[in-house]
């Protein structure tokens, strides 16, 4: 059903600047008590903080799925991924992207769609596997051929350990701070997502939503209801590693 498709040392001062700004803004979203629990989140000790390496699904000719209202996945994916990245800076986390623009990453020089998707694909991965300490998520969107289908799921592969439990963190997440009717399970997945099954850090593809879905692809079109599940994959990240020590 899935479209195929340093902890960095600041001062007491600047950190606190940075959460307040973080809890400003995710207060418009999910009120005083969810603020609250992700402050907690936010300023308790980590033991290991890792390199936080985000993905944003397609990209330049490759548009990924389309909605009810023509339009494309990669840019919902792209906008995500960019207010996630803040979320995540404004923390203190370091932060690598395979894409902050509309564009393929495929390399120079290789022609034809299909070679340069290929080589798209290749980069991704490079970056999922540079770092010895990393979490990666690629941020997606879902498509049916039923519009009656909703819900953020995550996928995930058991090649590396941790992978399940991020994804279960994230969706955990989502049923407890977006969507509270969603009732999917996390799902591991194969080959076909190369991402996440070729990754030697935990890894999640997260599809965010149902594009084929009116009222979903709706949401998903509208800066506001992105920056909540920017917000959302944020506190599920936290949650994990948190839980993970």
């Amino acid at each position: 059903m899935q479209c195929k498709c340093t902890w960095k040392g600041i001062g007491k001062r600047a950190g606190i600047i940075l959460a307040v700004s973080a809890v400003s803004v995710s207060a418009i979203y999910f009120g005083g008590m969810r603020i609250r629990q992700a402050v907690t989140t936010m300023t308790a000790p980590k033991k290991e903080t890792p390199v936080i390496v985000l993905d944003a699904g397609h990209g330049g000719a490759d548009g990924g799925c389309v909605s009810v209202n023509n339009v494309p996945e990669k840019g919902i994916n792209l906008n995500i991924l960019l207010s996630l990245r803040d979320f995540l800076r404004m923390e203190g986390y370091t932060v690598e992207v395979t894409r902050d623009t509309d564009r393929s990453i495929h390399d120079d020089g290789v022609e034809g769609i299909a070679n340069q998707k290929s080589s798209d694909m290749d980069n991704r991965l490079a970056l999922f596997n540079q770092y010895d300490n990393a979490v990666c998520i690629s941020v997606h969107q879902n498509q049916f051929t039923d519009a009656a289908y909703s819900g953020a799921q995550m996928f995930y592969s058991d090649n590396v350990k941790g992978s399940g439990a991020l994804a279960q963190a994230l969706q955990n997440a989502f049923v407890t701070q977006l969507q509270p009717e969603n009732t999917r399970e996390i799902k591991q997945c194969g080959k076909e997502l190369y991402l996440c099954y070729f990754s030697e850090n935990p890894t999640v593809m997260a599809e965010c939503g149902f594009l084929s879905n009116p009222e979903e692809a709706a949401l998903l079109e509208s800066e506001e209801y992105q920056q909540k599940v920017a917000f959302t994959i944020f506190s599920g990240l936290n949650q994990y590693l948190e839980e993970r020590g």
